[in-house]
Order: C-alpha cells, then structure tokens, then sequence
C-alpha cells in the first residue's frame, strides 16, 4: 500500500472532526484544506470533571452530549464544503450500560470512584495479578473497566466505552475499537480479540460486551437531528485510536526507534512503541502495561500521576479565593526551590480534592517538613509537583531501556505539558536525555491522521507508517487555531 508524501492532499477535500474527551475539557476540532494546505481549529471546548452523586462518582454524560453538539453544530457553520468524517478518541477503562432502547441506563461511573476497591481484592483471589498480566499484558490497575464491570448489579446489561458510545450515539454501530479495549484488562494480545477464558473465570457476561474492531474502522454514517445539517450529509463515523494516548502516540510525526514518550496530561503515560507485549515479571513490577497503538505495535508505558496533581491544588485554591493560571504558576516556581520530593503515584494523590493536604501527608511520611497551604506558597506546590514528576520519569526510563535491552536518546513530550518548560527542562536533568516538545493537542492530530490514513487505505489495515506520514502532513502545517 503506497503512503503519502508530505504534500499528499486527500482526494476528499471536505472537512473532517476529532472530538477529544479529557478528563478536564472535552474539545471539537476542525480540519480544512485551505489552498491545499491543512488548517486544524479547535472551534469548541468546554469544561469537564467527574460530579458527586451521593458517595458515588460520575461523568456528567448527559452535560458532555449537550456540549459535543453544540461545537458538532458549530463546526457545520464552518466549513460550508462539508465534512466528511468524525472521529472521537478519550480516556480509557470507564463505560456506558445501554438499555433496550440503546440509551443511557444511567451517567456513567468515573474512574476514581471507589467502588472498585472491594472488587479489585475479590478479583485478585480469583486470578493473581501476577497471572492475569502474563495473560493480558494489561497491568491489573484498580480502575480498569474488568473491575468496574464486576462492580455493576446490572451485569448484563450492553455496554460501549465512552469515545465508541459517543460514536454509537452518533449513529455508529456499538463496537470496541481495539486500542481502547486493551484498557479494559480484557484482551487477548495474541488473538487482539476478547479473552473468552476470562469472561468465564469471572463470571461477566460475554454477550454485553460489543465487538472489537481496529482503529480506522467505519461505523456507519451520522444519524438523528445532525444529519439534516447539509454538512453531515453521507458524513463517516470513523474509530480513530479510540484511547486518547494512543491518538495521541499516533500523532507523533517522527519514528521512535530510539526514543520515547510521555503523554503528559491529567496522567503522563511514560513508555515507546514495541513490536511484542513485554509481560515480564520484572515489567509487572515497574507498572508497565502493554496497550494496543494505532497500525499494529504496542504502546509499552507505565501510568504515572499527572498534571492531575497541579490541576487539584489549583482547584482547592481558587475555590479558597487564591486562583492561579498555571502561566504564571510555572513561572513563579521556576525561581522556587523544591528541597525534597514525593511519590506522586502514591494512592491517596489519585483521590478527588483537598491535593495540597494530600500532598503534605506524603512529605511528613517520608520525614520532610510539610509547606503551609497559605497564600504565596502555591508556587513552593508547584515546584515539588514538577521536580517529583521529573524523578518518576527518570525513574520510568531507566525501567524501560533495562527492559528493553537498549538505550534511548530522546523523548518526545505531547499533551499540556509539552507547553511546561520548567517540567520539560527538569526533565531534560533528571533523565540525561534529549526532551522535545511535541504538540499541546497531539490527540487531536492523531486522531484525524487514523481518519486520513483510513480513507487512503481503502479497507486495507493501517500501517503505523501511513499514519505517521499523515501526522507529519498535519504538524508541517503549524496551522493549528484556537477560538
């Protein structure tokens, strides 16, 4: 299959989607082909975060619906040519139960909620950890969808993650796409299909799960009120890499050979491409998980803590009449000096609120002395936040090149903190490493070179190559916008 050149435009020149689901905003872009070069404007964010319900934890699904078709909408107005396309790409492991009539049975649960605690204990006496990632390759975290599922009291009830239910609302068909199925704890990294074998020993129900497709499939065409929009007219629904990370890794306009990355977002994923799962003991042991890539590899990563720490604290202060933009945070510790760090992977910082209380109990834990939460010490937060993400990176990558059996040279930043030049340069003195500065919205370039890759295609299986290559047609540009 022949691949792009640099200034390959597509024979289709209408405009294309990608919706991005984070966990902070949710975001719609806009591609166009402007004298035959790419255009990419983000022409609609908005807020979100996991809401309380009782004691129980939720994403605001019906709020996020509202908000997606809003900028769907805005987007018809802007590109008068039509849109051919949309993709959607988010965050992993959390899904929706579908009643009879294909709708919510309720918001769904969030990550973070605790549910998962009893069930992961139950689990683990069922299959060891150990065991279950020699099987999956999948590291047995607590969030993951296989713990959530064992958590439901409607177990056979349908479900479809959450980037594949916004395509299934769409008018897609309910599928999995396979990188975001990796996360669920699921998957058989042989066959790239559901682990029949687990569905049993678990006792979940095969038949609610949906089937798993890869990444530049097509699920159909838009439906329902968006389709009377001339713009949507014969618009494709198209399965990117529907996990975020792996969009996001897909965007990345250079090979990897010799380098790797970190997603640094609410979490940094911290890892490289690989050919073949690693589930070693030893990779166990460093956290490292082995999730499906657009094009066939694996993304090799462990999950660290991540802008999700600096993004609570800033919450709690704003909240406490003290708020802070996070320009002005990362200039003020640059000049501050952090005289300790702490494990930033440590339980109680994955939890919701209170982040700079949280934060002391770690560092009067491991002896240091603990900085008062008052006003002008948000700086002082700052700093230690960004010096113990840049210990757990370096730590990450001397695991990764041991396990590898081969030194990197480089690693390529994406997501916000690409745009943090303190983090980039602590990192840069914790690794001894070459750091560059990939794109803030690699997400959203990688999610629409699977959709380019996949009408180049023509039904063939992408190849990382041929995303690759559409990636860098989108970054040479340099276009992106915002509004």
């Amino acid at each position: 299959m022949s691949t792009p050149a640099a200034s390959t435009e597509p024979s289709d020149k209408r405009a294309r989607v990608a919706i991005d689901l984070g966990a902070e905003s949710c975001r719609v872009s806009l591609l166009r082909w402007i004298d035959g070069k790419p255009e990419i404007e983000l022409v609609h964010r908005m807020p979100n975060g996991p809401v309380h319900a009782g004691t129980s934890l939720h994403w605001p699904l019906s709020r996020i619906l509202a908000g997606l078709e809003e900028g769907l909408r805005q987007a018809a107005e802007f590109a008068p040519e039509g849109i051919s396309s949309i993709g959607v790409d988010g965050w992993a492991v959390d899904y929706v139960r579908l009643g009879p009539d294909g709708t919510p049975l309720d918001e769904p649960f969030c990550y973070r909620d605790e549910r998962t605690v009893a069930t992961k204990q139950r689990a683990d006496k069922i299959i060891s950890p150990e065991a279950l990632f020699a099987r999956t390759g999948a590291q047995p975290l607590r969030i993951n969808s296989l713990y959530q599922l064992l958590a439901d009291t409607d177990t056979h009830a349908p479900w479809v993650c959450l980037p594949e239910y916004i395509l299934h609302w769409l008018g897609g068909r309910r599928v999995a796409e396979y990188t975001n199925a990796t996360h669920t704890g699921l998957i058989d990294p042989t066959t790239r299909n559901w682990a029949e074998d687990l569905f049993q020993t678990f006792g979940i129900p095969r038949k609610a799960a949906p089937p798993v497709l890869p990444a530049g499939a097509t699920l159909g065409c838009v439906q329902g009120p968006l389709s009377r929009l001339a713009a949507y007219h014969d618009c494709a629904l198209i399965a990117p890499a529907c996990h975020d990370t792996a969009s996001a890794i897909a965007g990345i306009p250079a090979t990897l050979n010799t380098g790797a990355y970190i997603a640094s977002g609410t979490w940094s994923l911290v890892g490289t491409l690989i050919l073949r799962p690693i589930t070693t003991p030893e990779a166990m042991r460093a956290r490292y998980t082995n999730q499906g890539a657009a094009g066939g590899d694996f993304c090799f990563h462990t999950n660290v803590n991540g802008m999700w720490l600096i993004k609570q604290c800033m919450d709690g202060w704003a909240a406490a009449g003290r708020p802070w933009s996070i320009e002005e945070l990362v200039r003020q510790a640059s000049a501050a000096k952090a005289s300790a760090t702490i494990d930033v992977d440590a339980e109680p910082l994955l939890l919701d609120g209170e982040m700079p209380a949280r934060i002391n109990q770690e560092l009067t834990r491991a002896g240091h002395p603990a900085i008062p939460d008052v006003a002008g010490n948000e700086p002082l937060f700052a700093r230690l936040i960004f010096e113990s993400l840049a210990a757990r990176y370096a730590t990450a990558m001397d695991q990764l090149q041991q396990m590898l059996g081969r030194k990197l040279d480089r690693i390529h930043v994406l997501g916000g903190g690409s745009r943090n030049k303190l983090l980039l340069d602590l990192t840069a003195q914790r690794t001894g490493m070459m750091v560059e500065a990939g794109e803030a919205e690699s997400s959203t370039i990688g999610n629409l070179a699977v959709q380019l890759a996949s009408a180049h295609a023509a039904g063939q299986p992408l190849t990382r190559e041929s995303v690759r290559q559409w990636a860098a047609v989108l970054c040479s540009a340099d276009s992106a916008k915002a509004r």
